[in-house]
């Protein structure tokens, strides 16, 4: 049984739009601040180094690996946005909308940088603006974090079993109704009348046979 975990698909389309745009526009918008306000491969720390702010512009990868083929990173993202657009359509799922949504912004954001930054179409730089230095020695942005949060996400969902529709794996193993249960009663019920009508029959032949 679906439940209430069941939405409209028109529904689950709308929240895959809205959480992309809203994640998008986040990105870019901190992308822009990043670009207007602070100083290339500088550190400015914000909590020391739990926390630092760190421009780079990446043509590669995490840790800009690939750097020299930034071209192949654009139709991946653009191929992996693509899908994520095509599974929206069929999709009756609050949980997986939302997260399918967050997924789709992260990667419209360093999508849109491949595409509009430069040095050109298709081979811009990523923005990168984030530095935790205790955690990692990565420089990251917005749109990497729902993209990581979006594929954690995913992978758990995938676990628990949950579908696109709605319903959940176990729900294939349906416990028997209330009507099943009616019935196999009804049947027990016939079969000791059954064995009643024996055993009486049974007890009136030996009695035959002692008059006899």
């Amino acid at each position: 049984m679906s439940g209430r975990r069941q939405i409209r698909r028109s529904a689950a389309g709308i929240i895959v739009a809205i959480l992309a745009a809203v994640v998008l526009a986040a990105d870019q918008f901190v992308k822009h601040l990043t670009i207007e306000n602070l100083p290339l491969h500088e550190v400015v720390p914000v909590f020391g180094e739990f926390l630092q702010l760190y421009y780079v512009r990446n043509p590669g990868a995490a840790f800009s690996l690939g750097s020299e083929v930034t071209w192949i990173f654009s139709i991946a993202l653009a191929v992996v946005a693509g899908v994520i657009i095509w599974k929206a359509f069929a999709l009756q799922s609050r949980l997986w909308a939302i997260v399918l949504g967050c997924l789709l912004g992260g990667v419209l954001g360093n999508l849109t940088d491949r595409l509009l930054r430069e040095p050109g179409f298709g081979v811009g730089h990523v923005v990168d603006m984030i530095s935790m230095p205790w955690m990692m020695p990565a420089i990251f942005n917005v749109a990497d974090i729902f993209i990581v949060c979006g594929m954690i996400s995913v992978a758990l969902l995938v676990v628990l079993g949950l579908r696109f529709d709605g319903t959940r794996e176990k729900d294939d193993v349906a416990p028997e109704s209330d009507s099943d249960l009616d019935s196999d009663v009804a049947d027990v019920a016939v079969d000791a009348d059954a064995v009643d009508a024996v055993d009486a029959d049974v007890a009136v032949d030996a009695d035959s046979d002692k008059g006899a």
